[in-house]
């Protein structure tokens, strides 16, 4: 049986140009700002009554640039350091059959914007720019969250974090109502779990942005900031 045909119903506008600097999990860095933009033909404010009265949406959205042609059973999980496979219906690679994503994010406000009509503004997304939405529910709370869930090999969040150090120079790059979204992306620590080289210097798109890092011990230390 054949399923009808999967629609693009918006994209999402994020600080996010590239994938690295994502936080790992929606809802991480509540400070994050990013706007949902409805496809012309998605645009009828009529799609959208009642969803104020929700705090948080789910977003159904595609792995646009994991899209592959073949799939594989098995990943490689980075919380595992990317040595252990694990099947991929135990993980959230983007690595799938069909590349879909799911996120719950915070809805932070509803704008009407000239010549894109109501936009979403969320919370806390984990999505590249340009992402295509696929679909948006409201979250339900008393149905969708499960407080005694177990983790399995991912765990929990332990709510563990860098010591995050901008020179006031390089802050005074960085607009400053991005300033906290920024510190708390690089307070999760951006890089794969399994590199641990102090003496590297990492590179992160961000906000129009190229924020170079290093990481010793628990500190994370900017050491430029340049537009990108």
């Amino acid at each position: 049986m054949s399923l009808p045909p999967l629609h693009v119903i918006a994209h999402i506008h994020s600080d996010f140009p590239t994938k690295f600097g994502v936080p790992r999990q929606s809802g991480l860095v509540d400070s994050l700002r990013a706007a949902i933009v409805f496809t012309p033909e998605y645009r009828n404010p009529d799609a959208l009554r009642g969803l104020e009265g929700f705090s948080h949406l789910w977003l159904i959205w595609q792995f646009h640039q994991a899209v592959r042609p073949n799939w594989s059973p098995t990943v490689r999980p980075p919380r595992l350091g990317g040595n252990e496979r694990m099947g991929v219906f135990a993980t959230r690679s983007p690595f799938r059959p069909n590349a879909l994503g799911l996120s719950a994010v915070r809805l932070a406000a509803m704008e009407d914007r000239p010549g894109l009509g109501r936009v979403l503004i969320v919370a806390g997304a984990d999505l590249m720019d340009g992402t295509p939405i696929l679909d948006i529910k409201p979250y339900l709370p008393y149905a969708d969250c499960i407080p005694e869930a177990a983790g399995g090999f991912a765990g929990s969040d332990s709510g563990k974090t860098l010591e995050v150090d901008i020179p006031p120079y390089w802050l005074a790059q960085v607009p400053e109502e991005k300033r906290a979204a920024l510190t708390g992306v690089l307070a999760r620590d951006p890089r794969p779990p399994y590199q641990n080289d102090p003496e590297r210097v990492y590179g992160m798109a961000f906000a129009g942005l190229e924020v170079k890092f290093t990481v010793s011990g628990e500190t994370l230390t900017v050491c430029e900031i340049q537009l990108y």
